[in-house]
């Protein structure tokens, strides 16, 4: 497994989406964006944020498990 950047997708402070690998995120992100404008919902596309996580600033790279003694970053 290649390391690659991971998003985690808020609605205001809330992560909704935690984790979403990089080759995910653009489809998951746009269907978001179309699901908030669409229905109606306490949320507006400007509520909506995203996190980009690099492959060098995720702990345990190379796909080992992660520090169970850190906090996650959402």
């Amino acid at each position: 497994m290649k390391d690659e950047t991971i998003y985690h997708i808020y609605a205001k402070d809330r992560c909704l989406y935690p984790c979403i690998p990089e080759a995910e995120f653009e489809a998951k992100w746009t269907e978001l964006k179309a699901m908030v404008g669409l229905m109606k919902t306490d949320y507006t596309e400007e509520d909506l944020s995203f996190v980009e996580c690099p492959p060098e600033n995720k702990i345990g790279g190379g796909g080992s498990n992660f520090d169970d003694n850190l906090e996650p970053s959402y």
